[in-house]
């Protein structure tokens, strides 16, 4: 059996689209452990602050996330697009 190259950018385009969501959502997940873990430290410090804590931490794991958002977007284009 033979392997024609449109298999072989589709076996690519699938591999790539794996490695893109892996290694993609390492980067927000470590941001976002670290955003939720410093604000708990702040909370801890001074508990009077939680609310303005609590929503700044949130503003940043939001914009932390956007990476995550943009590798699911390019792996999904990968799958379906090739």
């Amino acid at each position: 059996m033979e392997i024609t190259g449109a298999e072989l950018i589709k076996a690519a385009a699938l591999l790539g689209a794996g490695l893109c969501m892996g290694i993609g959502a390492i980067g927000p997940a470590v941001g976002e452990g670290y955003a939720a873990g410093r604000a708990l430290e702040g909370i801890a410090r001074q508990p009077e602050l939680a609310g303005l804590l609590t929503r700044t931490m949130l503003l940043g794991q939001a914009v932390s996330e956007t990476t995550g958002i943009y590798s699911l977007v390019i792996a999904l284009l990968l799958i379906f697009a090739v």
